[in-house]
């Protein structure tokens, strides 16, 4: 397969996607059904070869997905992986190139980051997404950017691909205002799974049907989405990673590292990465993130 052009248009701007996982796939296929051009890449190399059915290039190296790409689209584990390919793919990125650097990596690797794109004269983005594999897959991710007004023309088709909002925080990715807005996001959503986990598991353990929990805080204040979807999935014994403990449990300990250097004390989330540190040795790191819920028993 030969690799698409770039095109420069507003309306199709050619997208080099690295990093291939249930995130990125998901992004993948929405960019796809948006009509653009899309090349992909993953370390893992079947999991960017399953999206060529739908219509994807799939790269052989970060370099050749990159090169003559409008817009990069990094969403890769974390900072030292993100910046680890994005070095892989260096002589292939021309100056000026966009690039939108989505993963959840911190404000301090953001930073990292941001000093690799003006090494090598790119337009960088700081643009984390908030949502799972459903909101990925559907196209109805949040997206927080902070970059340059420059870049915003060229990525408002991938944004609007890829998400059902675009809330732009800042005109300088490298002040890592979108991904320290994204922690503080993540560190409500890890609060409310922990909680919906411990109150399904409290009630296991107080001999309280948990349907009756849930239909006593039905429309009220204390009643929300959330609860519902995870409480759903307790039930059911059903943890298929929408967004996995592992990817969780990293994004926790981004969370209190940012809260310590800014000298906050935050109990809930070191309380969090505890309970998901434990459910990852029992060998659940690949489940949802609401296998909180085994945490509370030995």
């Amino acid at each position: 397969m030969t690799a698409p052009t770039a095109d420069n248009t507003k309306a199709r701007p050619t997208v080099a996607l690295l990093g291939t996982g249930i995130m990125g796939a998901g992004m993948a296929r929405s960019l796809l059904r948006a009509g653009l051009p899309v090349r992909v890449w993953n370390r893992t190399r079947e999991k960017a070869e399953a999206l060529v059915a739908d219509g994807a290039y799939g790269a052989a190296s970060p370099a050749e997905a990159v090169d003559g790409a409008d817009v990069v689209l990094t969403m890769l584990n974390d900072g030292p992986r993100v910046l680890a390919v994005m070095r892989e793919a260096a002589d292939a990125l021309a100056a000026g190139t966009v690039w939108a650097q989505s993963a959840t990596v911190g404000d301090a690797a953001t930073a990292e980051l941001a000093g690799f794109a003006r090494e090598r004269s790119l337009t960088f983005v700081d643009a984390p997404v908030l949502g799972s594999r459903q909101p990925a897959e559907q196209g109805e991710l949040l997206v927080l950017a902070a970059g340059p007004a420059s870049a915003r023309d060229v990525l408002t088709p991938v944004f609007d691909a890829v998400g059902r909002r675009t809330l732009w925080v800042g005109d300088d990715g490298a002040t890592a205002a979108a991904s320290r807005l994204k922690l503080v996001l993540n560190g409500w959503v890890s609060a409310l799974n922990h909680a919906a986990a411990e109150a399904m598991s409290l009630a296991r353990g107080l001999d309280v049907d948990p349907q009756a929990f849930l239909d006593a805080v039905a429309g009220g204040v204390l009643d929300n989405g959330y609860l519902r979807v995870k409480a759903a999935a307790i039930l059911a014994d059903d943890f298929s990673p929408s967004f996995s403990v592992t990817n969780a449990l990293k994004d926790g300990r981004l969370i209190v590292e940012a809260g310590e250097r800014a000298g906050v004390r935050l109990d809930l989330a070191q309380a969090g990465v505890a309970r998901f540190e434990r459910v990852e040795r029992d060998g659940r790191g690949g489940d949802d993130m609401a296998a909180s819920y085994f945490a509370s028993f030995d």
